[in-house]
């Protein structure tokens, strides 16, 4: 009894199915060894939890022996384990049913804290904000609770964006106000993270920040705080010192970065690195949880994410960077016949190898050549001057003398172009992907005169309107055909644009955007955008294509337009 017990011990290790499945098909071909087996096993096992329980320590558990390749509910494929530890392992997998890459974690069914994972994931789920990384399933089956969430293969951890160094102060700053906005969102719902660190904050492609384990991460490792929006507020402040510093904000090292040093307490950023905005490094030290620094500071500290975002959106907005254009090359380097070490000394005169050929000299002098030219122009203007006489006295003395005509310098410029007048103008949002609005009760701000007010678009949450459509913007009338020139257009924000126009003999705008024809692009604030040669039309369409980071979301602000001709 005790060999065959053993050869179906070999027979689960050795098989490549899943254990479960090994363990199924042997009790199925020896029911007595397998009975017997569970018994012992059952025997120890209620032994040792007995021993657990009076020795006051937890139970080892170990995460689900699988492996790459392995399928569950027949569509995600698992390919590689990024995270095996305290009896759940995590996954990079392929989501077969729609073609793209998931993220899994699993755990066995009985794990003691298998059903707060699922309670978490699910009311994560039902949250739905974009700014987060979004769970898409959890599932329990077959003894394994498994949670499936979105992978972004395109985003960088805020970890591996230390490594390189700190952030920019505008980068900073839009880590701060977006990740603050989208916890205190999250808050509000009556969800906290608790394990806010810089491998949860990811930087998607277009500077927009998404959170990533909301609930979960918390719920996997059996974490939880009293106090949770002190917790994650403290844990944004942390994200935001690092991020200025690159340096972890306590003694201990983490997440590669150095810690303070020991005994100094917690120091302002400013402190810790030269150029540090002064702003920023206050908001930091509003948001963590130390009483040494609150002491000297003059605004209150920063207790829930909430508080935290409305501080960052009250200190004065950081801008980024100017653009840098690269200087234009030095010219070359003209060498000279001078020597190191010989410049003012007389030089030995070369020798001559071969004979010197002196050419012959000129024909005629530089005198003789003007005095030629002179004469020539002395014959030239007689000729001319008897021509005239000779056709005034034909023509007669008693016709009427003409003023002469003056033709302009070729060096004179074109008069400058004028503003056109804009009749009137509405918003332009057409299928596929628009809904035919986009607040159209803001369009004459566009061309009011007054820089302080504008119209804007929805809030998206990228720059290229949520990948749902290809633009939005706004179609000005000029109340008749006119000659357009070039269009001036200022923006909230490095926005691009094309301007288009209708057909010369258009009576009314055309219904979707290729009706229009493009004429110019640019991406900026400040853009003037002249038109190859003047287009004759009636409609102008200001074409709005990638929209700017404002305050966490993408939105265009259009705050005037100027047609000219």
């Amino acid at each position: 009894m005790a060999e065959r017990s053993t050869a179906a011990v070999d027979v689960a290790d050795n098989s490549g199915d899943d254990p479960l499945t090994a363990k199924a098909d042997t009790a199925a071909t020896d029911g007595v060894a397998e009975d017997q087996k569970t018994a012992e096993k059952t025997a120890e096992a209620t032994e040792n939890k007995a021993v657990e329980r009076q020795s006051g320590e937890q139970p080892s558990i170990t995460a689900p022996e699988l492996h790459s390749g392995h399928k569950l509910a027949r569509r995600y494929r698992l390919e590689e384990c990024v995270t095996r530890l305290d009896g759940f392992s995590s996954w990079r997998a392929v989501d077969e049913k729609l073609r793209r890459a998931v993220g899994v974690h699993l755990l066995p069914a009985d794990h003691p804290r298998a059903r707060s994972v699922l309670a978490a994931a699910r009311s994560s789920a039902l949250l739905g904000d974009p700014r987060f990384v979004q769970v898409l399933d959890a599932v329990e089956e077959n003894d394994l609770v498994y949670v499936v969430h979105e992978w972004l293969p395109d985003s960088t951890e805020l970890t591996a964006l230390l490594a390189a160094g700190p952030l920019e102060p505008h980068d900073a700053y839009q880590l701060v106000s977006q990740v603050s906005q989208a916890m205190a969102a999250a808050h509000r719902e009556g969800l906290a993270h608790l394990r806010l660190t810089p491998s949860a904050v990811l930087r998607s492609s277009t500077g927009q920040y998404r959170i990533r384990g909301l609930a979960v991460n918390a719920a996997l490792r059996g974490i939880t705080a009293e106090r949770p929006q002190r917790t994650d507020t403290e844990a944004i402040g942390a994200l935001l010192y690092a991020a200025l510093t690159q340096r972890w904000p306590y003694e201990s090292d983490a997440y590669g970065l150095s810690g303070l040093p020991k005994g100094v307490g917690l120091l302002p950023p400013d402190q810790v690195r030269a150029g540090v905005h002064r702003g920023l490094s206050e908001i930091a030290m509003r948001a963590l949880a130390n009483d040494g620094a609150t002491a000297s500071r003059q605004e209150p500290p920063c207790t829930t994410p909430d508080e935290l975002a409305k501080a960052v959106a009250a200190m004065p907005r950081v801008k980024p960077p100017e653009p840098e254009f690269p200087l234009p090359a030095p010219p070359e380097y003209q060498r000279t016949t001078y020597q190191q070490g010989t410049y003012g000394r007389p030089q030995p005169r070369p020798q001559a190898t071969q004979p010197v050929v002196v050419p012959p000299p000129p024909l005629q002098s530089r005198t003789g050549k003007a005095l030629k030219w002179a004469v020539s122009a002395l014959l030239i203007a007689a000729l001319g001057l008897g021509s005239w006489q000779i056709a005034d006295r034909l023509l007669g003395q008693d016709k009427p003398t003409e003023t002469p005509i003056v033709q302009p310098s070729v060096d004179e410029k074109p008069a400058p172009s004028k503003p056109i007048a804009i009749s009137s103008a509405q918003d332009f949002d057409p299928p596929p992907g628009g809904n035919g609005e986009e607040y159209p009760e803001s369009v004459t701000n566009a061309f009011d005169g007054d820089p302080g007010t504008f119209w804007h678009t929805k809030n998206y949450t990228t720059a290229h309107f949520g990948n749902l459509k290809s633009g939005v913007g706004i179609v000005l009338d000029l109340g008749s055909a006119q000659k357009v020139g070039s269009v001036d257009l200022s923006f909230v924000g490095r926005t691009s644009v094309e301007v288009r126009t209708a057909p010369e003999d258009a009576s009314s705008p055309p219904s979707t955007a290729e009706g229009f024809t493009t004429q110019a692009s640019g991406a900026d604030s400040e853009v003037k955008l002249k038109l190859t040669k003047p287009v004759k039309t009636r409609y102008v369409l200001v074409w709005l294509t990638e929209l700017p980071l404002t305050d966490g979301e993408f939105r265009g602000q259009l705050t005037e337009v100027k047609v000219m001709s």
